[in-house]
């Protein structure tokens, strides 16, 4: 039997142009993004739309941004979005909650823009980093990740081979040397704003947790493979306590995959600008079958 995985991308998928196929769509999606302006306190589809690169990837535009892409796009999309399971890579993982009908559209975007705000003030706090390590076994990478003087950390289990780590400046930039010298092919400092899914995080989360114990969850109409635990989840108090969990923890995206193929997955089918996570999951696991929503 053909069971279809939905999986949603996180920051890093956004583009200038993005949501506006959608804003045109129908009356439906046009009054979400709308509504959106007015709940963010600002005109997000003007930066989404007609904005510059640089504009559209402030953390606190991104987030939205693509937040919105991926569940308006799961409303819209032509395959009526019948998940069996789903998935979503970070903040993405708040995607796939509303578009499982675990939170509401509202509540969703509410905490997307908080988590946002949150992380950008944490990575104001202290200079921090990540670096994408590709070519070596997870296992050495965090074991020279745990002989490195201060804090660095696996961040993101993208696929096999490909692994970004988390931490201080001077301790990722320490890492990558010795990183290079056990084979890696590539260890290289990413230009983002600090360090996500580290201790760095900390202020964030305890920022977060407050909003999310405080939101209204229900139980999803499919289980949620949460980047923390790794399996398929439907109890809206585990749900949330892996969400506040997610913000310092590594985001274990190739053990996901490889549990929703065990639990049956076949078709993963991506929501949301770009197809990052469809060529990862190629990468974890290449008998299956991968595609983009489309509009209806």
């Amino acid at each position: 039997m053909k069971m279809k995985a939905y999986i949603f991308p996180g920051q890093g998928a956004q583009f200038v142009g993005m949501g506006q196929d959608l804003y045109e769509h129908s009356g439906e999606a046009k009054e979400m993004f709308l509504k959106a302006n007015e709940i963010l306190g600002f005109p997000i589809t003007d930066t989404m739309f007609r904005g510059t690169p640089d504009e559209l990837k402030q953390t606190k535009v991104t987030q939205p941004a693509i937040f919105l892409h991926s569940v308006i796009l799961s409303k819209m999309s032509k395959d009526q979005f019948n998940p069996d399971m789903v998935a979503g890579h970070s903040l993405g993982e708040f995607s796939a909650l509303v578009a499982a009908g675990a939170l509401g559209f509202e509540d969703g975007l509410e905490l997307v823009s908080r988590r946002a705000k949150a992380m950008q003030k944490a990575c104001e706090l202290q200079p921090s980093t990540m670096a994408a390590v590709l070519g070596l076994e997870d296992a050495v990478v965090e074991d020279i990740c745990r002989q490195i003087d201060g804090v660095v950390v696996p961040a993101n289990y993208n696929c096999p081979g490909q692994l970004v780590i988390s931490g201080e400046v001077e301790a990722v930039n320490a890492a990558c040397e010795r990183l290079k010298e056990a084979g890696a092919r590539r260890a290289l400092v990413l230009p983002v704003g600090g360090a996500f899914h580290s201790p760095m995080m900390e202020p964030a989360r305890e920022e977060l947790a407050l909003a999310i114990e405080q939101t209204q969850f229900d139980v999803p109409r499919c289980a949620v493979y949460q980047n923390v635990t790794t399996r398929g989840e439907n109890n809206s108090a585990e749900i949330k306590k892996n969400l506040i969990a997610q913000l310092t923890a590594p985001v274990k995206w190739t053990q996901s995959v490889q549990n929703m193929v065990g639990d049956g997955a076949t078709h993963f089918i991506e929501v949301g600008p770009g197809k990052v996570l469809q060529g990862l999951v190629k990468k974890i696991h290449p008998e299956a079958e991968t595609a983009s929503a489309t509009l209806e």
